[in-house]
Parts: C-alpha cells; structure tokens; sequence
C-alpha cells in the first residue's frame, strides 16, 4: 500500500508542476504580481544595486533604528526579496530544483496520508481531513504577511488561492491511488454491571 502512496507522490508532483506552470507562467501571474515600464523598472533596479549590500530579505525602512522606525511609520514600506546575481527565466537547473522540491512535499503528503488512511477508513471523511489541513497551512503561511507585516492582500490571495488548489490536487490524487481500507471495528463495550 505504501508503493501506491509514492506513486501517488510522483503523479501528484506532476500535477502541482503544471499547476505551477499555469499559475505562475501565464498571465493568470499578473493578477498577484504588478510589474513596472521598462524606464521605471530599470530605475528601480540600479537603485537597488546601489544600495542593498548583497542576496537576503531587506524590510526597508526597518525598525533597527529609532529614525527608520519614524520612517516606517510614514511609508511607504517594501519588504524586499533580493539577489544579487542574474538568472535567465525558465532556466532548467530551477525548473528541476522545484520539481524536487515538489517531490519532497508530495512524498511527506503521500507518508501522511497513508498513515491516516490506517484510522479513517471513509474517503470524504479522508478529504475533509485533507481539505481542513490544507486551508490550516496555507492560510497560516500565506494570509499572515499582509496582517504581520503589512504586504498586499492582492498577492497573499492569489498564493493563497494557487498553493491551495495545487496541495489540494495533489492531495486528492494520492488519496485516491490509495487502496480503499476497511478498518476493524472495535466489540461493543459490555455494559457496566450492578453492584
């Protein structure tokens, strides 16, 4: 049973690739993302250059002093994910990178999965699980940076909303390569006797 919990992981992974592809490939992309003229972009670009130090996560301004604190609170804010080098778009060594990367979470949901398929015998009540776990996460991960920290509920939403359909996808695919359980149930109690 477990060899079809991990091939459930491999098809699952597939699906959450091209998932990811539609989500993040297309132009459904802009509807989380903005992008800027090429005037602008290029400004924005040097300016960065000139002024982040090197790859990291940069909240400017921070609250590391007393006078970017005032700044934070008068904005405009940006957390920054930068890097410093260059990379061309679609290159094959990210494109297999993440599908490992897809591999490790699909395998460690198949191994879950399988496990609950021990003690809940019934399929829908098998995604309900998988749907409250699901929503828990990504909810957890994705609709807190607005709250926290101040991002766009635009972008939270959209990741919210692909990360969601792509865990939940790959979710159903492995329960139901699964094989159906049919678990033991358990004698009645007998019933307390009088003293």
């Amino acid at each position: 049973m477990i060899g079809r919990a991990l091939i459930g992981a491999v098809v699952a992974a597939v699906a959450m690739f091209i998932l990811g592809f539609i989500f993040f490939a297309t132009p459904l992309a802009g509807i989380g993302t903005k992008s800027l003229a090429d005037p602008q972009a290029a400004a924005v670009q040097t300016a960065l250059a000139q002024n982040l130090p090197g790859t990291a996560t940069y909240a400017v301004p921070s609250d590391a002093t007393a006078g970017q604190t005032t700044l934070y609170g008068r904005g405009p804010i940006a957390t920054i994910h930068y890097n410093s080098s260059g990379f061309a778009i679609g290159n094959p060594a990210t494109m297999i990178g993440g599908f490992i990367h897809l591999l490790v979470v699909t395998f460690l949901m198949a191994v879950g999965l399988y496990i609950l398929s021990r003690y809940v015998a019934s399929f829908a009540e098998r995604v309900k699980l998988l749907i409250l776990g699901t929503l828990g996460a990504t909810i957890f991960m994705r609709l807190g940076e607005p709250i926290w920290f101040h991002h766009d509920w635009g972008h939270a939403i959209y990741l919210f909303v692909a990360d969601t359909v792509s865990l939940g996808v790959a979710g159903l695919i492995i329960l139901k390569l699964l094989p159906r359980t049919h678990l033991a149930t358990a004698a009645p109690a007998a019933p307390p006797t009088s003293v």
